[in-house]
């Protein structure tokens, strides 16, 4: 397994190595279309690359366009996947929610859901881990507005792209401490949505 993520994380060195701030958006634009590249690499190397980190083997970048780098290619991807969720989710579920207890009913709630507290939620889940790649489906199947999703996508994935290009810039040599503590951040939030589904199967199944 331990071989495995460094495989991993040496391909995407490599691609922001090679291509600089655009393979900065592709990669987490791959993130937030529910591909599994991990932002707590991506971002923490580019803002060890900003401060000088290997200034010998790879070209120094800029603070801000890292952290704006990040922020587009999350909105990219975001995008990609609200319209797999808008054009796909919806009539899948239509047809084979039944076999996990999801039908017209379950997507009405969700899109009354989204419609009163779609912009907070959108904005909450983009500083979340393991979240964020994932509520632009959801967003999508409801029907979330575009606009609106759009802006808080964008306004959430700002602070978090930053965040993680600040703590790259401020450890430099140290930078890859940060994928071991956001490993803990993941652990806690994937037992938190077990937790969740179980609930939402116990909640359907009682009405």
């Amino acid at each position: 397994m331990a071989n495995l993520v460094e495989w991993g994380t040496g391909i995407i060195l490599g691609i922001i190595a090679a291509l600089s701030y655009p393979g900065i958006i592709f990669l987490m634009a791959l993130e937030s279309a529910c591909v599994p590249v991990p932002s707590e690499i991506v971002m923490p190397f580019g803002g060890a690359l900003a401060s000088g980190y290997l200034v010998h083997l790879y070209p120094k970048l800029d603070f801000w366009l890292v952290g704006m780098s990040g922020t587009i290619g999350c909105l990219l991807g975001s995008l990609v996947a609200y319209y797999i969720g808008y054009k796909v989710g919806r009539p899948t579920i239509l047809k084979y929610g039944k076999y996990i207890l999801l039908s017209e009913k379950h997507l009405k709630k969700t899109e009354k859901f989204f419609k009163r507290r779609g912009e907070m939620t959108v904005f909450v889940s983009r500083l979340l881990p393991v979240v964020r790649t994932f509520i632009s489906l959801p967003a999508g199947i409801a029907k979330m507005e575009i606009k609106k999703f759009t802006v808080y996508t964008f306004l959430g994935c700002l602070p978090w792209c930053y965040a993680l290009t600040y703590v790259g810039y401020w450890l430099g040599p140290r930078w890859r401490s940060v994928m071991a503590a956001f490993r803990q951040f993941d652990i806690v939030i994937i037992i938190a949505i077990i937790i969740f589904i179980i609930w939402y199967i116990w909640y359907v199944r009682k009405e």
